[in-house]
């Protein structure tokens, strides 16, 4: 099936919430109100096969209030996996990449897609990783002979990244249940320039804009590469290829996004306040929203409540916290330390 690559401006939306959600000051509209958010991710929910399973969380993540679920909208493989494991992309050298549209494709995507239409969940559909999890970009450097610092600016990678980009935009370009698009799981290109990316996010986010022109678009990075002032630490370094203000200025950005992990960054959990004022101060002065769309501490959850507290001080538009876990046919969702169990302690104190 070819794939339209004109705007979709005049088609008709679809889906269980009222129109497409939209940037509002420093907040977004959604179903057709201006508002703060609290969300969550669950990576997995796309690759799992039990349509129950994908209702029990989207039912849950409803009945708590959460707005936004942010997920993967990717899963490359290298060789193909056994039975009905889920994938939806491959990589296998001496075969042309593959996208899969089967039943243990990007149908699995449409299910969740149509669920949350109808328990009036948005999206964040994220497109490719940094990380080898799921494949992600080491998966195109291995089969294009590349690193993956070369993967911004590889002719070829970048085709087939953006032939993929299409196929799923193209499934649900009219749906409501559509937050953004976002075109990467943390990217980084460490020790690279700072155009590299900047310039890579200006161009895939106008083809992105140019096959549809009704959704958002936003990076999925970690908010490296900010001037802390006096905070001299290393998460405000460029070292990791990235300026948060440069890339947020692009006009085909809708929004900001970053992370917060003080653990795996040699950081305390009370140095994440200031890390959420610095962004919604740069984000104002650029009149964009920004989210907190990562967060985590292997220590006492509860030193999470202080960051929370900072987002809606700074007036931040959202926070969705790293991860949604739950109790689904084939027992608890995985633990990455991050993990918080719906009806746990921890999800009544944070949720």
């Amino acid at each position: 099936t070819k794939v339209s690559t004109t705007a979709s401006a005049t088609a008709t939306p679809t889906g269980g919430i009222s129109g497409y959600a939209k940037p509002n000051g420093k907040v977004f509209t959604i179903n057709g109100t201006a508002t703060h958010f609290m969300g969550t991710n669950s990576y997995y929910i796309g690759f799992l096969n039990n349509n129950a399973d994908i209702d029990l969380i989207m039912s849950h993540v409803q009945a708590t209030g959460l707005k936004v679920l942010r997920l993967w909208g990717f899963n490359d493989v290298t060789s193909l996996p056994s039975g009905d494991t889920v994938w939806y992309q491959s990589f296998i050298k001496g075969q042309d990449p593959v996208i899969n549209t089967g039943a243990n494709g990007l149908q699995r995507l449409d299910y969740v897609v149509k669920s949350a239409e109808e328990h009036g969940i948005s999206l964040i559909i994220n497109f490719v990783n940094n990380w080898s999890d799921f494949g992600g970009m080491p998966a195109y450097a291995s089969y294009y002979g590349i690193s993956v610092t070369q993967w911004y600016t590889s002719t070829a990678a970048q085709t087939q990244y953006r032939k993929y980009i299409a196929a799923v935009v193209a499934r649900y370009k009219t749906s409501t249940a559509v937050f953004a698009w976002e075109l990467a799981n943390e990217p980084r290109c460490t020790f690279c320039s700072t155009s590299v990316i900047t310039n890579w996010v200006a161009a895939t986010s106008a083809y992105i804009k140019s096959l549809d022109s009704n959704h958002m678009v936003c990076i999925g990075d970690e908010g490296f590469g900010l001037n802390g002032g006096w905070d001299i630490t290393w998460p405000y370094w460029g070292i990791t290829g990235l300026s948060f203000k440069n890339n947020l200025a692009i006009s085909t950005i809708d929004f900001g996004t970053y992370h917060a992990y003080p653990g795996s960054w040699f950081e305390l959990d009370a140095w994440v306040p200031s890390w959420i004022r610095s962004h919604a101060t740069a984000a104002a002065a650029l009149g964009k929203p920004v989210i907190l769309e990562e967060y985590g501490t292997k220590s006492a959850k509860s030193a999470m409540v202080s960051w929370q507290t900072a987002v809606l001080d700074t007036q931040t538009a959202g926070d969705m916290y790293w991860q949604y876990g739950d109790s689904l046919s084939y027992g608890l969702t995985h633990d990455d330390g991050h993990t918080i169990y719906y009806g746990s302690a921890d999800y009544a104190t944070l949720v």
